[in-house]
């Protein structure tokens, strides 16, 4: 698979990819490999944010066995199903390891009819946000068709810092989320042709306030769109990033790498 040399090849810019999930299932067969190509890859530095409470922990897991990774733990809206307030406990006690960095991946999504109640999504988003203030983390958001929900849980907890992946929301929510000190941060979606709204957010937002993702094993950019993502994809996203800037690959990759360290409070 062709990786960044189909950017004009030559030596890989260090990458940031702050958003993949390699406790995946779609990863069991190659997990291993995947993650050891990685830095000859250029891709410097990887967070793995859990989805419910067993891939949190698989999450800690990775992050203990490969120095470049970092973790975040957390409950998906699409995985709350079950949740219980007594399940903050056991993030509590996943969030003392050394390498994790975020809570997350946690928020709403209203998208498929089949989710979790709304009122639950709600519940198990805000006591993450508390359990975030408590431990003075910051917070990974999945907003899915829950913009103005999302936005109200934002500003009911000001002493949270956070970025929302995959940011689909407008212009103006993303003002604010700056405004607030947030970060957003594109997967792959940004390089498709249907972007209009991502390309637009991209263009009003300054950089310092900017990550890149693959969200792995999903969203893969173009070219490589429909296939399973890994995080030395990236680079694609983050050289479409640079052109909306209007400046080099090089330059994108090395901001969007000390927006993610700053952001997660790395010292690498």
């Amino acid at each position: 698979m062709l990786r960044a040399e189909t950017l004009g090849g030559g030596a890989y810019p260090p990458l940031f990819d702050t958003h993949a999930h390699y406790d995946a299932h779609q990863f069991d067969a190659d997990r291993e490999q995947v993650l050891s190509d990685l830095p000859r890859q250029g891709v410097e530095l990887v967070v793995n944010p859990g989805c419910d409470l067993a891939s949190s922990a698989q999450a800690v897991d990775l992050a203990g066995r490969y120095p470049f990774v970092y973790a975040a733990v957390g409950i998906h809206p699409e995985e709350c199903g079950g949740y219980v307030p007594e399940h903050i406990a056991q993030l509590r006690t996943l969030a003392t390891h050394p390498k994790v960095v975020a809570i997350g991946e946690i928020g709403l999504d209203y998208y498929w009819k089949e989710n979790p109640p709304r009122e639950l999504q709600q519940r198990a988003f805000r006591d993450q946000m508390a359990l975030a203030q408590e431990l003075g983390l910051p917070v990974i958001v999945h907003d899915r068709e829950a913009h103005g929900d999302c936005m109200d849980v934002v500003r009911d907890f000001p002493q949270v810092r956070g970025v929302f992946h995959c940011y689909s929301g407008s212009v103006e929510q993303a003002q604010e989320l700056v405004k607030r000190g947030w970060m957003l941060s594109f997967t792959g979606v940004l390089t498709y042709n249907n972007a209009r709204k991502a390309v637009e957010v991209a263009q009003a937002i300054p950089l310092e306030h900017l990550m890149v993702e693959t969200d792995s094993p999903y969203m893969a950019p173009v070219p490589h769109r429909g296939k399973r993502c890994d995080s030395a994809l990236v680079v694609h996203t983050c050289a479409r990033l640079a052109e909306i800037k209007g400046i080099s690959l090089e330059a994108c990759a090395r901001i969007t790498l000390e927006n993610g360290k700053r952001f997660f409070g790395l010292d690498r």
